[in-house]
């Protein structure tokens, strides 16, 4: 389908979803309608197995909710509809990294959070944050509940009641990101991951993402069951006998999907 906000490209089995509302790439609700139609479109799409999120131009990943609508009954929908897209993308059956071109700061720090990789641009003005309570409100698209998962209850607070910017070298420090990029080198450093990515067996990619995702929203008794299901599952497929015998050959394996 046509996108009239976002980019999305192909290349071999990995797709690069653009946010292409430069310089700052808001995040409107029909952004996010559009980055849902998107996820949609490459889920059921076998040949893509790894996706790349990023922003336009070189200012911004995103600077969150666009504040231009507030108030406005497309405002407030974007608010329940951004809980739900990027939920999409935490429990999304493909890997999806987040390049941060930019700083991502409010909504746009909450998306990359909902991503299950995170890569920032090591730069003076690129910072990621919640300074949400600096306008008076609080973050609203899962910030206040992905941030204490990924860098500790203390440490979120800290950043979010007093709307702290961290600079890449700093993220990476506590767990925020993955890796941080040397300027010009951010969307090499995304695609060989997303490229290495989706050499991997795709249903053990899926359940294992699936059993991570699930496993921490209840205890650790369930998590083992998603976990055990998971195993028999992927004991049947194709790909697991393809891992098996490349092993004992000697090769790299090669990965259907089945």
């Amino acid at each position: 389908m046509a996108y009239e906000n976002l980019i999305v490209e192909r290349e071999e089995n990995i797709a690069i979803i653009t946010l292409n509302r430069p310089p700052a790439n808001p995040i409107s609700l029909a952004v996010l309608n559009e980055l849902d139609a998107a996820l949609a479109e490459l889920e059921n799409d076998k040949a893509i197995r790894a996706l790349i999120i990023t922003g336009a131009g070189e200012k911004a990943f995103s600077a969150g909710f666009d504040l231009k609508t507030a108030g406005t009954p497309d405002g407030e929908k974007a608010m329940y509809r951004g809980q739900e897209v990027f939920s999409r993308i935490e429990k999304y059956p493909k890997p999806v990294i987040a390049a941060m071109n930019g700083f991502a700061l409010g909504g746009g720090c909450e998306m990359s959070m909902s991503c299950h990789f995170r890569i920032m641009v090591d730069a003076e003005k690129v910072v990621i944050g919640q300074p949400e309570i600096d306008v008076g409100i609080i973050p609203g698209w899962g910030g206040t509940q992905r941030l204490p998962r990924l860098v500790g209850k203390a440490k979120a607070l800290e950043m979010i009641l007093l709307g702290m910017r961290l600079r890449a070298t700093e993220a990476l420090n506590i767990g925020l990101i993955n890796k941080a990029s040397k300027p010009g080198e951010l969307m090499k450093d995304a695609k060989e991951l997303a490229k290495t990515l989706a050499k991997k067996a795709p249903i053990a990619m899926q359940l294992i993402l699936d059993a991570v995702t699930r496993g921490l929203e209840t205890t650790t008794d369930e998590g083992l069951k998603i976990e055990l299901a998971g195993s028999y599952r992927v004991a049947t497929t194709k790909d697991a006998m393809e891992g098996v015998i490349a092993f004992i050959q000697k090769r790299e394996p090669v990965f259907t999907g089945e």
